[in-house]
């Protein structure tokens, strides 16, 4: 199907229900080649290849043309399993665009321009708290934050 070409209705409908069963998750992928990789561990591409092998019938990595991900078997592995915070960010008024700037510059996932009685929801990894925090709190008009950490996703 060439770009630009429109779907049938039981192409939009199959993306529907993909979308509905689907759920999101984190992808931390690695997009070298295998040569790259062996060469880079010392090893040979076979080797490489067969502990490749095993990894994936273990659950820990997903492998496909030109890539590999880690699984959350893999992160919790690691001690890399990551849990979202959500900061709440209340800036002065005449200094929002300045702060939503530097903000777009912080290691963090989303950042959310809402309504109410705060004015930006960062999402980010619960690893990286503290360094974020700090962060937030050394830019000029940045009234107060209030932070939250997911415990559970229901």
């Amino acid at each position: 199907m060439r770009e630009g070409s429109t779907l049938t209705s039981r192409q939009v409908r199959l993306l529907k229900k993909l979308y509905g069963e689907g759920k999101t998750i984190e992808v931390h992928t690695v997009e070298k080649t295998q040569d790259e990789l062996a060469q880079e561990l010392g090893i040979t591409r076979q080797a490489l290849s067969n502990h490749l092998k095993v990894l994936k019938e273990l659950g820990y990595i997903r492998t496909g043309r030109g890539f590999i991900d880690l699984t959350d078997k893999a992160l919790d592995l690691l001690g890399e399993k990551k849990g979202d915070v959500f900061v709440f960010v209340r800036i002065e008024p005449t200094k929002r665009k300045k702060v939503y700037d530097s903000v777009k510059n912080l290691n963090i996932k989303r950042i959310y321009r809402v309504t109410g009685d705060i004015d930006l929801i960062i999402e980010a990894d619960k690893t990286k708290l503290d360094e974020i925090l700090e962060e937030i709190a050394s830019l000029d008009g940045v009234r107060e934050t209030i932070t939250h950490v997911v415990l559970e996703v229901l």
